[in-house]
């Protein structure tokens, strides 16, 4: 469904990504996991169309995506759920999550709402209050709904645990994985990696923009090289 190909990038003359390359087949969850500023968030920014690759390509569901503008790239299912949320603070819940379906029209959103309140059932009866207001589990699970909002075949989440409670991550990867359940493919960064891998069908650790490791889930949670470097174990 995704296919990176020897992928690099970066802001400016400082390159973070160093020809990545990395697949994802249709109905996985697959996990990027590694330390901050390890490059995990410029990657999934150069795939979603916000940056663009110095080298490299990017293909979903075989159509080169990698010169695409954002919105075209939503348009054909790929969508991302950004780090730190990212939601209109002064907009109310139901006005975000309007937004995230602003691609197909009234009727495709109400439908959609309706989904996603029912993953969510906090967020109906937060709907008009200003997602600004929420706590941080709920704006994160507004995030998550808006997203959810834009159709997509291809979901790419930048670290749903930040700022969050133990409690509050359990319930966010819980949605994850009924998410993907309901039919969506799943690319995962995050850098609590025991929980990532516990949910994810195989991962990949990204050290300064370079791939150092891959395999299934349960390879690297008995690696001991990721243990110690990761997991601190």
């Amino acid at each position: 469904m995704l296919e990176v190909i020897g992928l690099s990038a970066g802001y400016g003359p400082i390159q973070v990504l160093n020809h990545v390359s990395f697949h994802v087949a249709q109905g996985e969850i697959v996990a990027f996991i590694g330390a901050n500023g390890a490059g995990k968030s410029t990657l999934l920014r150069t795939i979603s169309g916000l940056n663009r690759p110095s080298e490299g390509e990017v293909l979903f569901t075989g159509t080169p995506i990698h010169r695409m503008t954002p919105e075209r790239i939503v348009g054909l299912g790929l969508v991302q759920v950004p780090e730190a949320r990212q939601l209109f603070a002064n907009l109310t819940v139901l006005e975000n999550l309007e937004v995230g379906g602003y691609l197909y029209g009234r009727k495709h959103v109400q439908r959609a709402l309706g989904d996603v309140l029912g993953l969510f059932p906090i967020l109906g009866e937060r709907k008009r209050q200003k997602a600004g207001t929420l706590s941080g589990g709920e704006q994160q699970m507004c995030a998550i709904a808006r997203g959810l909002m834009s159709k997509p075949k291809l979901i790419l989440l930048d670290e749903l645990s930040l700022g969050l409670q133990p409690s509050l991550v359990e319930r966010v990867f819980e949605a994850v994985i009924e998410i993907n359940k309901r039919g969506v493919t799943i690319l995962l960064v995050e850098q609590m990696v025991q929980e990532a891998l516990e949910i994810a069908k195989r991962g990949y650790v990204i050290q300064t923009g370079t791939i150092v490791y891959s395999g299934t889930s349960q390879e690297l949670l008995c690696s001991e090289e990721v243990r110690k470097a990761y997991m601190g174990m």
